[in-house]
Order: C-alpha cells, then structure tokens, then sequence
C-alpha cells in the first residue's frame, strides 16, 4: 500500500494485468524485429580486408574494423596525396556513398597540394559521383559535421582532415563509430600526435611505382606501417593497387619479404 502511494505521488500507476500483458506483447514483437535486423546489421560490420594475407593476419578479424576510427598519418608534409590515395583505394570497394569532411584550417600547410579530384579519385577506383564532399572553416565545424555523418549511418564510411585531436574527442569519435557500425577514416597531418583512442594507426608514404612507355604510373604503390592496431599487430610493407580489380598486392620486389618490421631495419618514419 505504501508503495502504490509513493508511485502515486511521483507521477506512477500500478500497472495493471492488461497493461502488463500488452507491453509483454510488445516486447516480444521487439525482440522479434531485432532477431530479423541482426544479420543485415552483421553484414554491415563485417571488417575490411586487403585482400592480402600478410597484412590480414595483422588485423583482428581479418581487415580493417567497421565501428572503428582508424587514423591515417602522412610520413611527412609531402605524403598527404598519398594517405589520401591509400585512403580512396580502401574505400573503392565499398558501393554506398562516403563522406569527405574537408576543413580549410588544417589543409593550410598542404595548400600545394590543392583539393580532391575526380580523375585522380576514378584512377583509384573510387567514382566520385559516390562522395559527398564538405567543406569547414572550424575545427569545431569539421567534429561536428563528422560526428553526424557517423551518427546518421547513412554513409557506408566517414572520412576526415583535423590538425588537432585529444584523447577525449578521438573517443567520441570511436564511440559513435562503434554504435553506428561504420569505419571512419582520420587524416591527421600533424608533426606531434597525441594519444588517441582510434583502433589502427597508419603512417603512409609513397613508393616508386612502375610506369608505362609514356612515363605515367602503372599502379599506384605505398608504402605502409601499420604502428599500432588493438587486439593486433604492427607491420611494415609495401603494396602497390590494381583499381581494376580493387585488389591490393605486395611490391613485387619485396613479396617474399614483406612481413612485420624486425629489429636493425629502418621504417619509414626514421626513413623520411
């Protein structure tokens, strides 16, 4: 009795048997209606692979992990073309738009090498019809634009530039990643990094690449140090990209030793 009045006077009724039976009821029919939503959502968290299993086997699962930051870091201020080329050869595969938050505070001192572009991102693979492409003037604008992308899981994969990133608001970001189950891709050119809660870090620089008789690139090559990956391993390698296929393959000068880096080998950070 006491505790029907205490109900009652904070704004409660006792709940009565049909209405137990009708919120059963509705339960149930929840429950049902996630039941038959899990395997659409399982397919859209499946990783990411490279198609490699060199690198693969680094990776938790087998690829790159939907519902995940990954951060993209050019090996130095000459490299941002191509994190960007290695960041569009990922996303290639994918058939959903993406989205490209472009903030003009941190691109500043990469001005030379100017904004995306379409045929560059076709000789990639990535059909530029599929990119939503937004433009910031504040660090403040391009977490936010990014944040509701990811939040409205609209987008299969959110890509963005930001010179500055604490650990509270690579969280965020992690977070809202992980609820809506895409990957979103961070470029972050910047000389210092600080702690971050992104899952993968990437350092990329170019790698001389082949070329046909009239001196352009055959296939596109990077070359890649995968510096930290929870619930993985580091590594070190060198591939080159067939966006024919969407297909990545190790440099074939270094295939049969392409592995993770050993101790006396120089990476790419001490190289630039």
């Amino acid at each position: 009795m006491v505790f029907q009045e205490n109900m009652a006077e904070n704004g409660l009724c006792a709940m009565t048997e049909p209405t137990a039976l009708a919120a059963a009821r509705n339960r149930a029919a929840v429950m049902a209606e996630l039941r038959r939503l899990m395997p659409r959502m399982g397919e859209q968290r499946k990783p990411l692979p490279f198609g490699l299993g060199t690198i693969d086997s680094h990776l938790p699962d087998g690829g790159l992990a939907c519902g995940a930051l990954h951060e993209i870091v050019p090996a130095a201020e000459s490299c941002i073309a191509a994190a960007f080329g290695f960041i569009a050869a990922v996303l290639g595969r994918l058939t959903y738009p993406l989205v490209f938050v472009m903030p003009a505070h941190g691109l500043r001192p990469y001005r030379p090498h100017g904004r995306l572009h379409g045929h560059g991102l076709n000789a990639l693979g990535l059909d530029p019809a599929r990119l939503i492409l937004v433009e910031t003037a504040h660090r403040k604008e391009t977490l936010w634009a990014m944040e509701e992308a990811v939040r409205s899981a609209a987008p299969a994969a959110v890509v963005g530039v930001i010179d500055t990133l604490d650990l509270k608001l690579s969280q965020r970001l992690h977070l809202a990643a992980t609820d809506a189950g895409l990957p979103v891709f961070l470029l972050r050119p910047a000389p210092s990094l600080e702690s971050s809660a992104a899952a993968t870090r990437w350092r990329i620089g170019p790698a001389t690449a082949a070329r046909d008789r009239f001196g352009l690139v055959t296939q596109p090559r990077w070359h890649l140090q995968l510096e930290r990956c929870r619930n993985g391993r580091p590594g070190e390698w060198v591939v080159e990209y067939d966006h024919v296929a969407h297909r990545f393959s190790l440099a074939a000068a270094l295939a049969d030793f392409s592995r993770a880096r050993g101790a006396g080998e120089t990476s790419i950070r001490q190289a630039s």
